[in-house]
């Protein structure tokens, strides 16, 4: 009896140890990654492709004196790209919080459409408000190519609980580190419309 009770203990956790591994350490589904890693994809395809083939007096041409060229939006991009992406990275240093939770008012599909909404216009922080940091247009591409490329790789690859560390935007209020994840792609999508505005802007050069 006593050997049988004790074949049953170790046969109980044995599969309880094997079940715990086999259960990823992370709170977002199959699904979230999914959604959250062919956001950020196409809209880093559609940034490119906005982009593609403006020539030098296209990029630095303004509207007028109190408006972003689309190389001054490609900075703030690139920068945001690092930016927000540190942020993230650093709302997971913090200890887990889940009570926060309570604290979110907008839903994953909100982040997106908050940020995307061009009617409503925001001060850019001064810490990636454009100011010629990057020496082309060029360079500033390729410094957010890079970064995209490394958060793509991330958000494939992570286990991170990224549903119970957060942090708060000044257009979303408090946000899980997920959510974040989002929100990068959503001010991506939110620049690249505003350089579109320049494009269909009256004056803008034709080559």
């Amino acid at each position: 009896m006593v050997t049988y009770r004790l074949l049953f203990l170790l046969s109980f956790l044995l599969n309880t140890q094997v079940m715990a591994q086999s259960i990823p350490p992370t709170t977002i589904t199959d699904a979230e990654r999914q959604y959250a890693v062919e956001l950020l994809q196409q809209t880093k395809a559609d940034l490119l492709k906005t982009v593609r083939g403006l020539s030098p007096v296209q990029v630095t041409w303004q509207a007028d004196s109190t408006r972003w060229s689309i190389s001054q939006c490609l900075e703030h991009i690139a920068l945001a790209e690092m930016g927000i992406f540190q942020l993230q990275q650093g709302s997971l240093k913090a200890p887990a919080n889940p009570a926060r939770q309570a604290e979110i008012r907008v839903t994953d599909q909100q982040v997106w459409q908050i940020l995307t909404n061009r009617r409503g216009k925001a001060q850019s922080p001064e810490v990636i408000r454009p100011k010629g940091r990057f020496p082309s247009v060029e360079v500033a591409l390729q410094s957010y190519s890079q970064q995209r490329d490394r958060t793509i790789a991330y958000l494939q690859a992570t286990t991170d609980d990224l549903r119970t560390h957060f942090w708060q935007h000044p257009a979303t209020g408090t946000i899980d580190a997920y959510q974040t994840l989002l929100l990068l792609a959503a001010h991506n999508e939110r620049h690249r419309l505003q350089i579109q505005e320049v494009k269909d802007a009256p004056g803008f050069p034709t080559n």
